[in-house]
């Protein structure tokens, strides 16, 4: 039986979508890794819990701070290769201290195995997306996300991460665009947004040519210090700061992850300090915060199968952890919120001669639950099983948002003077 000729295009359209599909997979997890001159195996940065029981919960009250950590790529198995390589089998990380835990959904609109656009957008703005999209629905609609919520509510706001500033998960939170590529116009939008601390790499695109990648003329470094930011590059910059919005570039592109950048758990306490400072050259002399902070390149490393890169990583991310629960268990009133965007690498751990060794399956995200951990006022909502939609709904509730999710009512229609 011969094929028509509408048949043999649709037979051949799909045979092209599989000879190139496997091309087009890579390009997404193709992320820069440590060059040969690095150790990936020094983890001698990481301080392991003093006790090895959970931690004391704090249920009084709601909470007025909420620090939302995010270990893009980690998955229950991510987590246990490092306590494994780091404690030992009978220890507990930082984040397995918490006392509250449970497991978290996260296929996105159009896809059983999500993205991290729409896992951000999910996380933030509390509704599903296709993947890609940032901060929209399916239909292109802007949804409003708890960070914005939380500014226009009067509290501080944050974000930080290894990435650049303009990645998939930080953009979740504070952009709206059809394509998580779209990182120059992610940039506009967050120096839009106000996010009052901004750390993370991705100077390039704050930067026109040929200092950056921007391809419109503008200079956003300059336009954010007109705005009133404060703007550095190093980690001795990061310790010299005072109590006022700021937007730390430590790299052109994603960050190394290695000296003498500033390193997570470093970016993530000065953050939580400025937040919470009681400055009278702020907007809230009395502040409330809310942050996110990323364990970016837990997710680059599992991309590349790389169990060494991918133990230091997730370690990395446990000492932000850290800095988060200190500062949480001194304040009472803090909300600590642990989980992962999605999976990455069908991660198995397995056995070797009573060693612990890792078995990927995948190259790319899976459909894997991840892991949740609480602490403070309102945590005990976190247990369980939950999709990744319902937790800044939670978060929301505990802070009275009132009316959220909702979609943006004011269109942002006045980039070009956002700062002005």
């Amino acid at each position: 039986m011969f094929l028509n000729t509408l048949q043999r295009t649709v037979w051949i359209t799909l045979f092209l979508v599989c000879l190139l599909a496997p091309a087009v997979f890579a390009d997404d997890w193709n992320y820069p890794q440590p060059d040969a001159n690095r150790d990936v195996n020094d983890i001698s940065f990481y301080e392991a819990p003093a006790a090895e029981g959970h931690i004391a919960n704090i249920t009084a009250g709601r909470p007025r701070n909420v620090i939302f950590l995010i270990g893009d790529g980690m998955g229950v198995n991510q987590v246990a290769l490092a306590r494994h390589k780091a404690i030992g089998a009978d220890g507990r990380l930082h984040l397995e201290r918490m006392p509250v835990a449970g497991l978290m959904r996260t296929h996105s609109a159009s896809h059983r195995i999500t993205d991290s656009a729409a896992a951000s957008t999910a996380l933030a703005d509390g509704v599903k997306t296709t993947n890609g999209r940032i901060g929209t629905t399916p239909d292109g609609t802007p949804w409003q996300s708890i960070l914005e919520r939380a500014r226009a509510k009067g509290y501080r706001t944050g974000l930080v991460v290894t990435s650049t500033i303009s990645h998939a998960t930080p953009a979740g939170f504070a952009a709206h665009v059809k394509s998580r590529g779209m990182e120059a116009e992610i940039a506009v939008d967050m120096l839009y947004n106000h996010v009052d601390v901004l750390f993370g790499g991705g100077r390039k695109y704050w930067l026109s040519k040929p200092a950056g990648s921007r391809e419109d003329g503008r200079n956003l470094i300059e336009e954010a210090k007109i705005a009133g930011y404060q703007v550095i590059y190093s980690r001795d910059q990061l310790a010299e700061l005072y109590p006022t919005p700021v937007i730390g570039l430590f790299a052109d592109d994603g960050m190394t992850t290695y000296a003498p950048e500033p390193s997570l758990a470093e970016m993530a306490r000065t953050a939580i300090l400025l937040l919470s400072a009681k400055s009278s050259e702020w907007f809230a002399p009395a502040p409330r915060f809310f942050v996110m902070i990323e364990g970016s390149q837990i997710d680059w490393a599992c991309h590349a199968n790389n169990a060494e890169n991918t133990i230091r990583q997730t370690l990395l991310f446990d000492m932000a952890v850290k800095e988060a629960i200190e500062f949480a268990q001194e304040d009472k009133h803090t909300l600590v919120i642990v989980t992962a965007d999605h999976e990455t690498g069908g991660l198995l751990i397995k056995s070797d001669d009573n060693k612990v060794v890792a078995d990927w399956n995948s190259k790319d995200h899976t459909a894997a639950d991840v892991p949740l951990f609480a602490f403070g006022p309102g945590s005990a909502q976190f247990a369980g099983t939950h999709d990744n939609t319902e937790i800044p709904r939670i978060i929301a509730r505990l802070l009275n948002f009132g009316d959220f999710p909702s979609p943006l009512i004011k269109q942002q229609t006045c980039k070009q003077d956002a700062v002005k």
